[in-house]
């Protein structure tokens, strides 16, 4: 049944919000681990996976009475970031670049519960702020399993600065992006000499 009280714009925008960053990172982090390479990555990102599917499974149990929907339009966005993320932006990245961003797509899910936890005080929502809590401690753990994992790449400098994407055109891309970063060097250098 849903309840004639609306949400407030500021929960309505950020609910929606996080049905797109939760399906991006269930589809961003299920590509990514498998391409790392690195057992200690792939778990900590696997068990983000099944957390972030968790939380879109239990999302509407507390959206939909108050007539919010994570459907095509808040779903598909998350999803077409992960696409971006899995078709682009990964190419050009090393494992630990990857990886370390992943960690940050975390975090963002992680803030975005806290501040929806606070709005749902604000607004004396028990059932939602509570909701958000417990979902904002889930989401620490593995946030901070992929942090260390990401860390722990520095164990392996050479294995870190490999690209993720192993094919032709992700070694293409990487060699773009250190050849972006090379002349971005040579710039600097040059205008620090200049001083």
């Amino acid at each position: 049944m849903v309840d004639p009280a609306p949400l407030h714009p500021a929960e309505n925008r950020a609910y929606r919000e996080l049905y797109a960053a939760s399906r991006g990172l269930a589809r961003h982090w299920s590509r990514l681990g498998p391409r790392v390479g690195e057992s200690a990555v792939q778990a900590a990102l696997a068990h983000g996976v099944a957390a972030a599917r968790r939380l879109l499974d239990e999302l509407p149990a507390i959206t939909v009475e108050k007539d919010l929907y994570g459907g095509p339009a808040a779903l598909g966005l998350g999803g077409r970031l992960a696409d971006f993320h899995n078709l682009a932006a990964d190419r050009f990245l090393e494992r630990n670049q990857a990886v370390r961003l992943a960690a940050l797509e975390a975090r963002h899910t992680r803030l975005l519960l806290a501040y929806l936890a606070t709005v749902g005080e604000t607004q004396r929502a028990s059932e939602r702020e509570s909701f958000c809590r417990r979902w904002e401690a889930e989401l620490e753990s593995i946030s901070e399993a992929v942090e260390a994992a990401a860390a722990g790449l520095g164990g392996d400098p050479d294995g870190a600065v490999e690209p993720v994407d192993r094919s032709a055109t992700g070694r293409a891309a990487q060699k773009v992006a250190v050849g972006l970063g090379a002349l971005g060097e040579w710039v600097d250098r040059r205008s620090a000499h200049r001083r």
